[in-house]
């Protein structure tokens, strides 16, 4: 373990360069407190197996504060007050030690767990209303409390990092939640990026869900792409997933899962393929594709996903996004297609 521990250590020593932590905002100002934060009002016509209903509401309602303390340290606090999520509640608050800043950073509080490429896109900035089935599903819980050490290097070969990495240590359960066990969650990323336009990534995720009593198992591993050239945003990425012992649905976004205990191992996968091109005319037309089955050795399980979307920038903080969403669920006649109309304004 020690020599795990210097290895760590030595990496995070010689890496000079630095990447953002798991805030979903920036500090606007280098001096003093910032407030930050965003409201996406929505409204949202869901077939819902037939049921037709429409409504409209508050997608996410945020308002924070950061900023930076004498010497080395900084501070971000993000508060959810949506209803529409089961709001007010406590959604970001970390402190970071910059000590070796840009080298290394550790960050301790409760931030977003840092798996996949969707999950760590920020919210405000999602080229699509919802994030993928596969990312709610095999990504959850999105935030929890614990320890994250992360950072990055150029090699010295260009301004941008080409290696960035983050491992997190976790209670688990989600945020604002104790430990159920005596166990800690485990997750790494790393980024790899052969050229400015290219990020290549990959994610592993380990840990318990159960009591300590429990044999249980919880493994998440994924792969992802982002290429940006030319105007055009090529994304995709690969989750797959095991549960050993238990059976997990749901817990993305701020909501919390299912779990029952199981007797034997669920294997689940999915992706998702997005396209999107950047007009002269702040205008984003975006394609995406999604696949999601919830258990790859059971029949008539798979879930398939359209989603055809405009997105319209009025400015650099306000923008308006459409989104038709064609879902194909089978052994599921009845309809279930979403149109959803979303405006989102950022201080």
């Amino acid at each position: 373990m020690k020599k795990i521990l210097i290895l760590i250590l030595s990496i995070v020593l010689l890496s000079p360069a630095a990447i953002n932590a798991q805030g979903c905002m920036e500090a606007t100002s280098d001096e003093g407190v910032s407030v930050v934060g965003y409201i996406q009002p929505q409204w949202t016509y869901n077939e819902a197996n037939g049921d037709y209903d429409n409504s409209f509401f508050f997608n996410r309602a945020r308002i924070g504060v950061t900023g930076s303390i004498p010497y080395d340290f900084s501070y971000y606090v993000m508060v959810e007050f949506s209803p529409a999520t089961g709001g007010p509640y406590l959604l970001d608050a970390f402190i970071t030690w910059s000590k070796f800043g840009p080298w290394a950073n550790v960050t301790i509080g409760q931030f977003k767990v840092p798996f996949g490429l969707e999950l760590s896109t920020p919210c405000q900035s999602l080229h699509t209303i919802n994030r993928s089935l596969v990312v709610n599903e095999l990504a959850s819980p999105f935030r929890d409390i614990g320890l994250l050490i992360w950072g990055g290097t150029s090699f010295g070969l260009r301004e941008t990092d080409v290696l960035k990495w983050k491992l997190a240590f976790t209670n688990g359960p989600g945020m604002n939640k104790m430990d159920n066990n005596r166990f800690k969650d485990i997750t790494a990323r790393i980024i790899v990026s052969p050229w400015d336009f290219m990020d290549i990534g990959g994610s592993y995720k380990y840990g318990k869900v159960l009591n300590n009593d429990a044999d249980d198992k919880l493994i998440r591993y994924g792969a992802d792409i982002s290429v940006e050239k030319w105007n055009f945003l090529v994304q995709a990425e690969y989750i797959g997933g095991i549960d050993d012992g238990f059976k997990l649905e749901g817990g993305g976004c701020g909501q919390d899962p299912t779990i029952v205990p199981f007797d034997g191992k669920i294997n689940k996968e999915g992706f998702f393929v997005m396209v999107l091109y950047d007009t002269p005319w702040n205008l984003q037309p975006v394609i995406k594709y999604e696949n999601y089955d919830p258990d790859i050795h059971v029949y008539n399980t798979m879930k398939n996903s359209y989603t055809l979307g405009l997105n319209y920038f009025f400015n650099d903080w306000t923008r308006l996004q459409v989104n038709y969403v064609i879902n194909e669920y089978i052994g599921i006649d009845l309809p279930n297609d979403l149109f959803m109309v979303q405006l989102q304004a950022k201080f």
